[in-house]
């Protein structure tokens, strides 16, 4: 059986035991339920009763492809509701082969501690170690340092400035296999791991792994299947995953007009050609050098969907750059430049912030003339103001409801306090719906409808709320386990592969309806705590802008009805 490790930074006492009830939980369903028994949803969410939730999903540390992310949580400061953000990198397998499912960070330091602190964990153990000279230090150098000292292999989770500074856009960095970044980076998960002073975990891995596993027959049989599929698909995946990853959708999303332009005031950017994926690839294989497509962020994943972007020289400069990163710090702010875009995420990546959320943010300070649209260098000082943690910067770095609060713009791309990722609901309808609806917040990963794109019109005002809701639920039962995003397509043609791996794991036997149902619990118990928190089903809209403004070049307003909106709901 798994373990929890719990860290009370009050006392600084560490405290493992076995996973009980929680072991068939795993990612955000592990979150949900543990938040529901033990944190009070009208907590503080920087104070001292709120957790900081690292947690596998249940295939953490065995060998399926994309199985291996990690997921933070906690009551979030951007919506003051349960939050869960999930990210690659190889942290997660590594705790799971310490037998860990979660650890849990406890309680405030005393009001006298100054620690910087940093938790170490190893085959001799489990600890904390004050690292001072780690204190607002940027996210790529502390992954540098953690490495040079523990070893090149170290897992490691940490933040960034911005979530030491208590900024609600923070997320929570993770290393990947050649210390690139990645993120869980919504919600402002980043601020509540500043809140407890704590700046990074280390996991050193394990000669031996504890993954346990209930029937392990079983769990073979499956992981060989699903490994078959993504064998039999691999011609595709090199062409489009291993290629572009997400950058290729930009094309698409620009040409159907629900791409965030200009502050979400246009769905679709003329200088398009210049920032998508097809550019990207076409630089990278160019300028050669660091730059690289079909990259892994995670050790033994077979979709290897990242790359690095490199200079006019060859020299990296950020990986990696995905759809979300060309949208709201490209388009949105009308930069028309890749070599711009990549700048701009390399330093929002070291800061330790959300790019979706600080790049709406910086819409809406270029809309009220902080920044100019299309000005690299305006942005760039804004993001310089948040790096000194100046009033200015403060004011970004919290995200799009503060910006928009302080500067007095009324119209914000946003649902629950978290912006909007890169589709606009105006012209993507079924992904109102999901921002609308999901306890998340306005979230990419939640009940994403792009995909459906070709089944379900993205302007029809019938059947989105269906498709909203069977998604959201899809989703919640595919976090449970671990799985990366774009591991579904091939999952869902066989779902009873899901049920095989849960057995084989845990010894849940279920049907498939019943895993779905996990799902549904997942979604059911986060919408308890949110209500409980004070985040009542009023909220649950998209901004009333955008019933009303029209959004070029399709000039669609979100129009669906009340009835087909409460159809997304999962409550």
């Amino acid at each position: 059986m798994a373990t929890i490790v719990r860290v009370n930074m009050e006392t600084k006492e560490i405290t493992q035991a076995d996973a009980g009830m929680y072991n068939s939980y795993g990612s955000r369903g592990f979150i949900a339920r543990f938040m529901t028994d033990e944190v009070d949803p009208t907590c503080e969410p920087l104070g001292i009763n709120n957790k900081f939730i690292i947690c596998t999903g249940i295939l953490g540390g065995t060998a399926v492809s994309s199985s291996g992310r990690l997921s933070v949580g906690g009551k979030s400061p951007l919506t003051n509701g349960i939050k869960e953000a999930s990210s690659g990198g190889t942290a997660a397998n590594d705790l799971a082969r310490h037998g860990i499912r979660a650890i849990i960070f406890e309680r405030l330091p005393a009001p006298d501690d100054k620690g910087t602190y940093v938790l170490i964990v190893s085959e001799e153990g489990i600890r904390l170690e004050v690292m001072n000279e780690l204190l607002h230090m940027g996210a790529r150098n502390t992954i540098k340092a953690l490495r040079q000292k523990f070893g090149e292999k170290a897992g490691i989770i940490c933040n960034g400035p911005a979530g030491e500074y208590l900024m609600r856009g923070a997320g929570v960095v993770c290393a990947a296999p050649k210390g690139e970044m990645r993120f869980a980076a919504r919600g402002g998960m980043g601020a509540v791991m500043g809140s407890k002073q704590v700046k990074a975990v280390v996991v050193i891995p394990a000669v031996s792994s504890k993954v346990e596993y209930f029937d392990k027959a079983v769990f073979t049989e499956a992981a060989k299947e699903y490994h078959q599929m993504l064998i039999a698909a691999m011609p595709t995946i090199k062409k489009t995953n291993q290629l572009y990853g997400t950058s290729g959708m930009f094309k698409i999303v620009n040409e159907l007009g629900l791409c965030p332009t200009r502050n979400f005031t246009l769905g679709a950017f003329d200088k398009f050609m210049e920032i998508g994926g097809e550019k990207m690839v076409e630089l990278i294989q160019a300028r050669g050098g660091d730059g690289k497509t079909g990259q892994s962020c995670m050790n033994g994943c077979m979709i290897k969907c990242t790359s690095t972007f490199p200079d006019e020289n060859g020299k990296a400069v950020c990986s990696t750059v995905q759809y979300e990163h060309l949208s709201l710090l490209g388009s949105n702010l009308c930069l028309g430049s890749l070599d711009s875009i990549a700048r701009l995420n390399d330093k929002v990546n070291d800061l330790g912030l959300d790019a979706i959320e600080t790049g709406a943010a910086l819409g809406v300070a270029a809309e009220a003339g902080a920044a100019e649209f299309g000005n690299e260098e305006s942005f760039m000082r804004l993001l310089n103001e948040i790096e000194a943690a100046t009033p200015l910067g403060r004011v970004i770095g919290n995200g799009v409801k503060t910006t928009g609060e302080v500067f007095g713009i009324t119209n914000l791309p946003m649902s629950k306090g978290q912006a909007f990722p890169g589709y606009d609901p105006r012209a993507l309808k079924g992904n109102g719906v999901t921002f609308a609806m999901t306890s998340q917040g306005g979230d990419h990963t939640t009940g994403n409808l792009y995909g459906a794109r070709a089944t379900m019109p993205p302007l029809a005002c019938e059947g989105q709320g269906d498709l909203s809701r069977k998604t959201q639920l899809q989703m919640a039962a595919l976090e449970n386990l671990g799985f990366c995003i774009f591991a579904r397509g091939y999952l869902f043609k066989k779902p009873e592969l899901f049920t095989k791996f849960a057995y084989g794991i845990c010894g849940d036997k279920m049907t498939v309806e019943e895993f779905w149902e996990q799902g549904h619990e997942t979604a059911r118990l986060e919408y308890r705590i949110n209500e409980k928190a004070g985040i009542s089903p009023a909220q649950d809209k998209v901004p009333e802008y955008m019933y009303r403004i029209p959004l070029p070049p399709t000039n669609s307003v979100f129009d669906l009805s009340d009835e087909e909106m409460q159809k997304g709901r999962l409550n």
